[in-house]
């Protein structure tokens, strides 16, 4: 059941407050009611984006200033803007949801909006406050709210990001950013659905190591995972995971983080090691197990190991996590030397029920027991 609304977590006046400084600029050419209607119809992950963004600047001198909505568009970049040469940049990945009600919400932002700060300090970025953050979300969701579609896997996925925007040609951290928000009506993040993925295990290529960028949500991290994706695809896998930089220890996909179900119901996940990022999914399928009573432990877990328990039995399940998939279960682990089907190769049934019961709180068709859930409009 819902929690009541009342019981829920609306923007606090301070974040009224900050929503109210966003300078609303709108589109002079906003996409038809019925071009919008097709777009909504059948959204693909990514490719069709709202009318509007919302963008805030800063420099050294100022702090942040002239928080806007206007436009969505092209961005005006002199050749020599840092980011270019020097990937000075970060971002996020939330998702608003439309719940029966009419009203829309998202999942967790305070945890994504203290991940962004982190990452920013990281690359010598700007932090930007964790209300002025939300109230980023809010302020475009509320202008382009008939862009929140309806329906099973529907939301809208909105996508912070910071790049270092002073024009110089020198490597030092910049002195101005630019920091937006964009967002695109979505369905499914994989075309099948939620079924299983094969997985090539990576050892030649490593994502990041430790003292490295893996801990923050930067582009160079996936840009570094790209090419063994490539290969992997090559290889008949749709996705593919990286070791640690000694080729022993589990880490995480491309772009998820990832489980493993133990045959006595117990889960295990790789530990933050710098090198990995801290998932808001990951934590928060960490706590509704817990919920439940299994245990969870996070740890370096062996490659050999892993395929030694899988082969045996004692490994029943794995799963990958993140934003834009949720969770996706994982049917199989192939490699140079190996190629190992999980259990019967079909989606794990605690995998399932933790997403069926994870989308039902962001949906707001469960209760929100954590007071995840903040309404946005």
């Amino acid at each position: 059941m819902s929690t009541p609304l009342a019981e829920q977590h609306p923007l606090n006046d301070s974040l009224e407050d900050l929503v109210g400084l966003f300078d609303v600029r709108r589109s002079s050419a906003p996409m038809s009611e019925a071009d919008r209607g097709l777009a909504l119809a059948a959204p693909k992950f990514g490719t069709v984006f709202t009318d509007h963004m919302a963008r805030a600047t800063w420099t050294a001198d100022t702090g942040w200033y002239d928080r806007r909505i206007e436009a969505y568009g092209p961005l005006q970049l002199d050749p020599a803007t840092a980011v270019l040469h020097y990937a000075q940049e970060i971002f996020e990945g939330l998702k608003a949801y439309k719940h029966d009600d009419g009203s829309v919400w998202t999942f967790r932002p305070e945890a994504n909006a203290a991940r962004f700060s982190r990452s920013a300090a990281r690359l010598a970025l700007p932090q930007l406050s964790v209300d002025d953050f939300v109230a980023s979300l809010a302020a475009l969701v509320r202008e382009d709210r008939a862009w929140v579609p309806s329906g099973d896997e529907a939301s809208l996925y909105l996508r912070p990001f910071m790049f270092a925007s002073e024009k110089f040609l020198g490597v030092r951290a910049s002195l101005e950013a630019e920091y937006l928000v964009i967002a695109s009506p979505v369905g499914a993040y994989f075309a099948n659905g939620v079924s299983p993925v094969s997985i090539w295990v990576e050892r030649e290529y490593s994502r990041a190591a430790a003292g490295g960028t893996g801990a923050a949500k930067c582009g160079g991290n996936y840009a570094a995972s790209l090419l063994p994706q490539v290969e992997a695809q090559k290889l008949g896998c749709d996705q593919v995971c990286f070791l640690d930089g000694t080729g022993t220890f589990l880490e995480e996909l491309g772009g998820m983080n990832v489980f493993v179900v133990k045959a006595d119901g117990s889960l295990e996940t790789p530990e933050l090691s710098g090198s990995i990022l801290e998932g808001v999914t990951r934590s928060s399928i960490i706590r509704l197990a817990q919920d439940r009573g299994r245990t969870v432990t996070e740890r370096q877990i062996p490659i050999d190991e892993l395929l030694a328990e899988i082969a045996d039995g004692t490994v029943v399940e794995m799963f990958a996590c993140g934003t834009a998939a949720v969770m996706t279960p994982i049917g199989r682990l192939a490699g140079s030397s190996f190629d190992e089907t999980i259990a019967d190769g079909g989606p794990g049934e605690l995998t399932m029920s933790l997403r069926a019961e994870l989308t039902g709180i962001q949906t707001g068709a469960v209760e929100d027991r954590h007071g995840w859930m903040r309404r946005l409009a």
